[in-house]
């Protein structure tokens, strides 16, 4: 038996097609290019190194706090059914059971409000991998490290 829930989560990008992240390390804030799943101009890595320490970390260490909190609370409404679900599929089974399922039971968990993206930031494109580029805040751009090799460069 397969247990998984698997629930799409959509996160704003900014006009230009960045998506905010935070590093792991500094806790700062910086955005990288949100790619088409299955874009060939896409670099595929294991890892990704800071724009703003250069500390590199795993491919699903980069969520803000706000995402985090975001993906827990859309995805509520479909914890709660795979729960109802699951308690009525249970004690249906039970022999000599009646079971009435309580339509109204509900986990409590709030679907938030959808988040913004503002256009802050500037980019950033590193020399040494042109399509990887990053959006760093301003008092950050003299000097910046590339997304996918960490390599040092100056905007």
């Amino acid at each position: 038996m397969n247990d998984d829930i698997r629930i799409p989560v959509d996160l704003p990008l900014d006009s230009d097609g960045f998506l905010r992240r935070e590093c792991p390390a500094c806790e700062q804030e910086f955005k990288w290019f949100s790619h088409q799943q299955g874009d060939p101009e896409a670099e595929l890595v294991t890892q990704y190194f800071c724009p703003l320490c250069g500390v590199p970390a795993g491919t699903d260490q980069w969520w803000t706090p706000e995402q985090v909190d975001y993906a827990r609370g859309v995805g509520g409404p479909a914890i709660d059914q795979y729960v109802r679900d699951s308690v009525d599929k249970m004690l249906k089974s039970v022999k000599g059971m009646s079971f009435t399922p309580n339509r109204s039971f509900s986990l409590g968990i709030e679907t938030p409000d959808a988040l913004a993206e503002p256009d802050d930031m500037m980019i950033a494109e590193p020399p040494c991998h042109p399509n990887e580029p990053v959006k760093v805040p301003e008092e950050n751009a003299s000097r910046v490290h590339c997304l996918v090799c960490g390599s040092l460069f100056a905007v």
